[in-house]
């Protein structure tokens, strides 16, 4: 793990989550263009990216930082932290209504809820570019993958709430 290990498992974990998160953001392309429906894992993915994200935090919390005052500084001081910790904000409710219950209840306002999960993503992508420091090419490949996911979407945003409209 190298000299850090606490910084080493922080990060891959971190990376870790991001994958995962942007691996949920393939299925609906994946369905839309090659015809390859994944559709069935994309809950798990975004959960189980939520997990990881949520881990990857605690380990800084826990492990890394470990004074609560020093926390608040790094919020102020470290500006991947504050976009880091939006994106995870961001996440949270998605992650809370990924059930059958909230899907029934919320109705029509749960797909729209979980359009969160796009800034959050972006935020995550822009999070492991600073925190990287000077551009480096593993966090803008994450970025520009992101980016082409996002630019996707648009398209597939105008024929959704058009359909929704008709049903």
């Amino acid at each position: 793990m190298g000299v850090e290990p606490i910084k080493a498992m922080e990060h891959a974990i971190g990376i870790l989550g991001l994958q995962v998160l942007i691996a949920s953001l393939c299925v609906t392309p994946l369905r839309t263009y090659a015809r390859i429906n994944l559709f069935k894992f994309r809950r798990a993915l975004g959960l189980i990216a939520f997990f990881y994200i949520v881990l990857h935090l605690l380990v800084w919390l826990l492990l890394d930082v470990r004074i609560p005052s020093q926390i608040i500084a790094d919020l102020y001081k470290r500006p991947y932290i504050t976009i880091g910790m939006a994106g995870l904000l961001l996440l949270i409710p998605l992650a809370i209504t990924s059930n059958r219950y909230s899907i029934r209840k919320l109705g029509a306002n749960w797909r729209r809820l979980h359009w969160l999960v796009y800034p959050a993503v972006a935020l995550g992508g822009i999070h492991f570019v600073i925190l990287r420091k000077g551009w480096q090419l593993e966090p803008l490949l994450y970025l520009t993958v992101i980016g082409v996911l996002l630019l996707i979407r648009v398209p597939m945003a105008r024929v959704i709430p058009s359909r929704a409209r008709h049903t």
